[in-house]
């Protein structure tokens, strides 16, 4: 089920059309209420959200969503008329997963949909054998998208997981952020912004969490970025 909360009723049923043309459910909303409202009956498999919303804007209804234990993990992605660095910067900052800027053709929003839907299954199993990485206690199940802390299955959003996963792929070896907002979310971007530190700060909550005697596996390169190693 994909939920659009967008308060142009054109652009939300020519939407919502497409996405159900294309074999998917979705309903939309004229505002963040209705759309909370809706998450509280049922949770939804995916969240597109405009920012330019009446009431409540969408940044806030984003982060009000991600402080939500129920709808923490929910891929979002930011549909909105703001299409600049900086405005796609701020969305990402704040906790989205995607972002496209109107006026955005329908073929390519239901690609998209389509494709964070195919990322974030957690239940299928592509192939005979499992994909794993590991680094020490901690393993990726790249097959299921699982993420392994020890014996504890960890619930991570989407970004959380690539972010996870990327670090893996390259343990050992310090990334730099720009190297990190560009192969995990896909943008590059000269400025100030908070995306790669605000994700390894929760990554590294839900690690600690889940294996407190392990410090920090996930450590700080000074003046660099961040390189996943087990030890000091």
């Amino acid at each position: 089920m994909i939920y659009y909360a967008e308060d142009d009723t054109n652009v939300r049923e020519l939407a919502l059309y497409a996405l159900r043309q294309a074999s998917l459910d979705a309903e939309g909303f004229a505002d963040g209420e209705a759309l909370k409202e809706a998450c509280a009956r049922q949770v939804p498999d995916l969240i597109l959200l405009d920012i330019m919303l009446p009431g409540t804007d969408g940044l806030t209804i984003l982060s009000q969503l991600r402080s939500n234990p129920s709808t923490a993990d929910i891929p979002i992605m930011m549909l909105t008329a703001k299409g600049t660095e900086y405005d796609k910067v701020l969305g990402l900052d704040a906790g989205a997963d995607d972002y496209l800027a109107k006026p955005f053709g329908m073929m390519e929003l239901v690609s998209r949909c389509k494709a964070l839907l195919r990322r974030c299954r957690s239940s299928v199993v592509s192939s005979g054998k499992n994909n794993l990485i590991s680094c020490g206690p901690i393993r990726l199940n790249l097959d299921a998208h699982e993420a392994w802390a020890g014996d504890e299955l960890l619930s991570l959003t989407l970004k959380e997981y690539e972010l996870l996963r990327k670090l893996m792929e390259e343990q050992g070896h310090a990334l730099t952020r720009p190297q990190l907002l560009e192969d995990v979310w896909g943008i590059s971007f000269v400025g100030e912004t908070r995306t790669v530190d605000t994700h390894v700060q929760t990554l590294r909550k839900k690690l600690n969490e889940a294996l407190p005697e392990s410090g920090n596996i996930i450590q700080t390169v000074r003046g660099v970025g961040y390189r996943m190693k087990l030890g000091d």
